[in-house]
């Protein structure tokens, strides 16, 4: 369970406008896990939850995902 590719992929979408804003479409877990799948990313659903540290900021995710990812 490592936060690597997490933060690896989030790093990803900070410097690609084109991925960053298919990120922000994500409204589901599933969905972006399938869009990390798709640019090289292996991510476990269980990973991206609390306690871990969040890797993803409140700008990068859809409100929905804000409030399951970060708990704002």
């Amino acid at each position: 369970m490592s936060i690597a590719p997490i933060k690896a992929f989030s790093d990803k979408a900070r410097g690609n406008p084109e991925l960053a804003t298919q990120l922000k479409a994500c409204l589901k877990i599933k969905e972006l896990r399938a869009l990390a799948a798709a640019e090289g990313f292996e991510i476990e659903e269980n990973s991206l939850y609390p306690p871990n540290t969040p890797q993803f900021t409140e700008d990068q995710l859809s409100e929905r995902l804000v409030k399951a990812l970060l708990r704002v």
